[in-house]
């Protein structure tokens, strides 16, 4: 069966790619990755924070706490209890691309504009196929409008786009007023690919120490609806590629991404809930179904399920809601339980 797919102007031998998580500091687990079919994995982020770490906005970030932050298991290190800082980073793309024949993304993870940028250029220079550039900015101030925060958006992509001659794509949250209209401005600020989304983790409170703490929860399928769902509405109306990240982890979930528009089915919460060798399974399921199914090719498949291909685009619009809430299965269910 033919998985042949590409991603940000990439070919790969599939569209199951590894998404940033700790996991990837170790060369051997992106061994074991590339061993398990994997066609390219993204590293784990190197923070924005890293590398402006003697500043005092590091020092007010830190003394304030983060409320939540993606690819993270525990509150904001100290500067010194970094996993990779950013020379050591560096050091880890060139060791990655030397060990595995897949492609290598590099990860920034930022929140304002600023020299930090260069770093994108020395990631280049490491030996990096593409980087990934996931933004995490939580507006507190009452002041800051929703124009501001794209803006913030995309002077950062435009900045770290003139840096650097390898493609980028921009991992964002669904957060935004109008998810299709910021696509679009992405797009014109120079972006080549958009992972969605961004799933940031959120606090909690501890109640016996009166303390506000990390939550990490692994996401579970459910969670890939809502990419499914922008994917599948902005296919072919962008010239971005796309990658849905978040609940995939079986065959029939990354089969649904790809029909939805998806070049590439992003996992990690099921990498650590499986193991590193799990994708192998996804992947030989996957050619099951494309073979029972009469397609020659996930090429062949891909979009087929999308806004403007399906046999009912509005099921993917507000039509949907309305019939959902209406049914008698909703209704019987809601009223059994």
């Amino acid at each position: 069966m033919n998985l042949i797919s590409s991603y940000l102007g990439i070919p790969l031998k599939n569209p199951l790619v590894a998404s940033a998580s700790p996991l990837s500091q170790s060369l051997d687990n992106l061994r074991r990755m590339e061993d398990s079919g994997l066609a390219a994995v993204v590293l784990y982020s190197l923070f924005e924070e890293q590398l402006n770490k003697e500043s005092m906005e590091l020092n007010s970030h830190l003394l304030h706490g983060v409320d939540s932050f993606s690819e993270a298991q525990s509150f904001f290190p100290n500067p010194q209890e970094f996993h990779l800082g950013p020379d050591e980073y560096l050091d880890h793309i060139s060791s990655a691309k030397k060990a595995l024949h897949i492609p290598v993304i590099a990860s920034l993870n930022a929140h304002s504009p600023g020299s930090w940028v260069e770093y994108a250029q020395l990631m280049e220079k490491a030996g990096a196929d593409a980087i990934e550039l996931n933004i995490y900015f939580l507006p507190t101030s009452l002041d800051c409008s929703g124009e501001t925060v794209e803006n913030q958006y995309l002077e950062i992509i435009k900045t770290v786009k003139s840096q650097v001659s390898i493609p980028i794509s921009v991992k964002i949250g669904p957060f935004f007023s109008s998810i299709a209209n910021m696509a679009s401005k992405i797009e014109c600020a120079g972006a080549d690919g958009l992972v969605l989304f961004n799933r940031f983790y959120q606090p909690d409170i501890d109640l016996e120490n009166l303390e506000v703490v990390p939550s990490v929860i692994l996401s579970t399928p459910m969670a890939m609806r809502l990419p499914l769902r922008w994917i599948a509405i902005l296919f072919k109306r962008t010239g971005m590629s796309l990658a849905g990240t978040g609940g995939i982890h079986y065959a029939h979930d990354a089969l649904k991404m790809i029909m939805a528009g998806a070049d590439v089915a992003m996992l990690c919460s099921v990498l650590y809930k499986r193991g590193l060798a799990w994708p192998k399974e996804m992947l030989a399921l996957m050619s099951t179904w494309l073979e029972e199914h009469e397609y020659e090719s996930v090429a062949q498949m891909k979009g087929c399920m999308s806004h403007r291909n399906c046999e009912k685009p509005e099921a993917f619009e507000r039509a949907n809601y309305v019939n959902a809430v209406k049914s008698d299965t909703f209704v019987a269910k809601f009223r059994d339980s």
